[in-house]
């Protein structure tokens, strides 16, 4: 009798059941659906019009995105702490407006572009910065809900707006304007250095201890206290970092318009937060990723442009983003919750 036993071979009943495993997870993964949904708006709208791919088409889609994904970007970072930050469209055109007030007096005077321009950034930065902070403390030490704190210096800056313009747009500059339409085929200059900012959050909030501490404070702050994270602190910096990223995102307004407008960052905010949730993050905090925040960006921009393309009001866009809200919110009530993005 020979001393080698066999191994009994594995049922064919394990991998046909494994198949449909693998199907489930994959239909039930929201950045799948996320592209596969994506995929299917812009063949539906090429196929209403065929303009909707052409370069010039896709730049002014890539420009709307610049626009919408510094934002949604920092609102990723705050909701993923379980928080949520209202001021984001508020901070972009407060921050547009006083940076255009200091590039106006520097273009009378003659100076260089390129220093206004750096000038201008550095002022909406600073600007964008500067609320972070006012919202930290007001979370921190004045001990408000996110939700409050954020709406106090939504009204204040938008205020400010106003009373600094009178509600008119300050300055006027071409030549921003031609630098923002600047391209390589359909990519705008703008739109990449946007890209570039996108890339680099997207390594501190997925590969960094950063980014690990901000989903361990969303998924648990006691927690995350007894493990020695400083909650304070951490939370203060993701709200600065979200109010930079606004600050910045006036700056992409001026060059868009060519001044700064009061208006600019009129709801803007709503947008924000509906590309975070359309992309699967979860509004109880410790739970998202910044790849499905850029795909929610992608299709909001998609349907925004593909209305006007498809000559329907204006109006209707913000009916779309409440639809677009609905369908995402019910995926993640659908999606199991033990399941980890992170």
């Amino acid at each position: 009798m020979s001393s080698v036993t066999d191994k009994p071979a594995k049922p064919a009943s394990t991998a046909v059941a494994a198949s449909p495993g693998r199907l489930r997870s994959l239909l039930t993964n929201q950045q799948f659906l996320l592209l596969v949904a994506l995929a299917a708006l812009v063949a539906y709208f090429t196929s209403r019009d065929s303009v909707f791919i052409s370069s010039g088409e896709v730049a002014t889609m890539l420009a709307t995105f610049s626009e919408l994904i510094l934002m949604a970007v920092g609102e990723t970072y705050v909701i993923i702490t379980g928080g949520i930050d209202l001021s984001v469209g508020a901070t972009a055109g407060f921050a547009g407006v006083v940076a255009a007030f200091a590039m106006r007096d520097l273009l009378a005077g003659h100076s260089p572009e390129a220093l206004v321009l750096t000038v201008g950034t550095v002022i909406c930065a600073a600007v964008g910065v500067g609320i972070g902070l006012v919202n930290a403390i007001l979370m921190n030490w004045a001990r408000l809900v996110p939700f409050v704190a954020t709406l106090i210096t939504l009204g204040a800056a938008t205020g400010m707006s106003l009373v600094l313009t009178g509600g008119a747009p300050i300055g006027a500059d071409a030549a921003a304007i031609n630098l923002a339409a600047a391209r390589i085929g359909p990519l705008p200059y703008l739109a990449l250095i946007v890209l570039v900012i996108v890339a680099v959050c997207w390594v501190y909030l997925h590969l960094s201890r950063y980014g690990r501490y901000t989903f361990a404070i969303g998924s648990n702050a006691f927690a995350a206290r007894a493990a020695g994270i400083n909650v304070r602190r951490h939370t203060t910096s993701v709200y600065v970092l979200s109010g930079l990223l606004a600050g910045l995102t006036g700056m992409v307004f001026y060059m868009q318009l060519g001044s700064g407008a009061p208006s600019s960052g009129n709801g803007a905010e709503l947008p924000a937060i509906a590309a975070v949730v359309i992309g699967g993050v979860s509004l109880f905090g410790g739970m998202g990723r910044l790849t499905g925040t850029i795909l929610g960006a992608l299709i909001l921009t998609v349907v925004q442009s593909g209305l006007i393309i498809a000559n329907v009001s204006p109006n209707y866009s913000q009916v779309a983003i409440a639809i677009c809200i609905a369908i995402a919110a019910s995926l993640q009530a659908l999606r199991p919750q033990n399941r980890s993005q992170t």
